[in-house]
């Protein structure tokens, strides 16, 4: 018999089996009970609270080799005393800078905007082909504008990563302008008056602009991370769907909706052919879910979205991929598949998919992360249909290479696991009524 208010775990598993009445506190004193929920939710909280914030706390101090072009057009001769002409000296000192947190790509105009177009630079710096005449032109007082450099944004490669590169080619513009400033106030003397000391000191002119435009229902270029999301989203969910409900409906597990609870009678099947029932009926159903979610965000609100058939193609392979990947993880570890399925596909793909934060500002980690995680795979390709008229290059052949390996890999893994699984006899068990015993427990 038990002391007064301790029952041990041999109690314990015999109580819960018999008694439905055990006492709240006796139970509370049970190590057992505590145990595995106080290990996950303590590992969770751990991982999300390292893996989230891990990626956001310093963005531009992990910034590494964010690719920017730079267009240097200027065909003026060069200023009386120097070798090279205006643009090329501001080139060399982009591309000679001893950083590594930008990619100062020189390009020509062309190159430049195919890359814009591609989503493979976030950002340009434009040096015009006036620009040096422009700006001999202040000294000599034949000045009719100021010299411009232009810097273009690219916002279908994310809000931040655009800004990332506009604010740094910025700064770059802003340091050249202070340089030729210098130059330009020392070769005038200090014979020049005010007002055109106070010109030469900062000369030149920045305009800002999209190189890449985008409509005004592209969310400033995060619809196609959203999208994506509610993809892997609405697949992992499904996926949960589809495991509950079939395991019910065979009589695997117990229906349990508010006060009401049924088990329906046990249908013989083994994991093999119950893994193919579930992924059958998800390839049908996602066909469903996928044409929502595009009446949905397409018709109903309206983002702005072109090669539709494409679209519905590649969502739908993207969803069938995610859901069928969280199918085989269930099959392969059962209950607690859910926790690993959540791991894989939302917890580590969130932070490496690369559409709100630039891979290029994030941990190593996380770029690590991005060559395998699923969420990364479908943004890049969503990513071109929406905003880069479906280039391969901009990500949508790699995202089709990753597909088609995420659903092999779901298929073998997850009948591989349950023809294991049933050849060593591990059949599923059947839920048995409790035996009629009480056990002898103080309170």
């Amino acid at each position: 018999m038990a002391s007064a208010n301790v029952i041990n775990n041999d109690q314990y598993c015999l109580m819960t089996a018999t008694n439905p009445q055990v006492p709240v506190k006796a139970l509370l004193r049970v190590p057992k009970l505590w145990l595995m929920p106080t290990l996950l939710s303590t590992l969770l909280t751990v991982v999300l609270s390292l893996v989230y914030m891990g990626g956001v706390v310093n963005p531009m101090g992990n910034l590494d080799r964010l690719p920017i072009a730079v267009v240097n057009a200027d065909q003026g001769q060069p200023l009386p005393g120097q070798q090279q002409n205006l643009g090329t000296q501001i080139t060399q000192s982009l591309t000679a800078g001893t950083s590594h947190a930008v990619d100062w790509r020189v390009l020509t105009q062309a190159q430049a905007q195919d890359q814009m177009d591609s989503g493979k630079v976030y950002g340009e710096l434009s040096i015009p082909a006036d620009f040096t005449n422009s700006v001999a032109a202040l000294v000599t007082n034949t000045a009719t504008a100021r010299p411009t450099l232009t810097v273009l944004t690219n916002p279908g490669t994310g809000s931040l990563g655009s800004s990332f590169a506009q604010t740094i080619s910025t700064q770059a513009a802003q340091q050249a302008s202070m340089t030729l400033g210098s130059q330009l106030a020392a070769a005038a003397g200090p014979d020049a008056d005010a007002a055109a000391k106070l010109l030469l000191a900062d000369p030149v002119h920045i305009t800002i602009q999209p190189g890449h435009p985008l409509g005004q229902h592209s969310g400033l270029g995060l619809t196609a991370f959203y999208y994506a999301l509610v993809i892997v989203m609405m697949s992992f969910l499904a996926a949960n769907v589809i495991q509950s409900g079939v395991d019910s409906g065979l009589g695997y597990a117990d229906t349990e909706i508010g006060p009401w609870h049924r088990r329906r009678p046990t249908v013989p099947i083994n994991r093999t052919r119950t893994l193919l029932l579930k992924m059958a009926m998800t390839a049908a159903l996602t066909a469903v879910t996928v044409t929502l979610l595009m009446v949905s965000t397409i018709g109903i609100l309206g983002i702005d979205a072109s090669h539709l058939p494409l679209l519905w193609i590649f969502s739908y392979c993207a969803a069938l991929a995610v859901a069928l990947g969280a199918l085989a993880i269930y099959a392969a570890f059962g209950g607690i598949g859910q926790l690993v399925a959540m791991v894989v596909f939302v917890v580590m793909g969130l932070p490496s998919s690369g559409l709100t934060i630039p891979l290029q500002a994030v941990p190593g980690f996380y770029r690590f992360l991005s060559r395998f995680e699923p969420m990364h795979q479908l943004a890049g390709g969503v990513r071109s249909i929406l905003y880069f008229d479906a280039r391969g290059d901009a990500g949508l052949t790699h995202a089709w290479i990753m597909i088609a390996i995420g659903l092999i890999l779901a298929l073998v893994f997850g009948f591989a696991m349950t023809r294991y699984y049933d050849r060593k006899g591990l059949r599923r068990l059947v839920p048995q009524p409790a035996p009629p015993a009480t056990p002898d427990v103080q309170s």
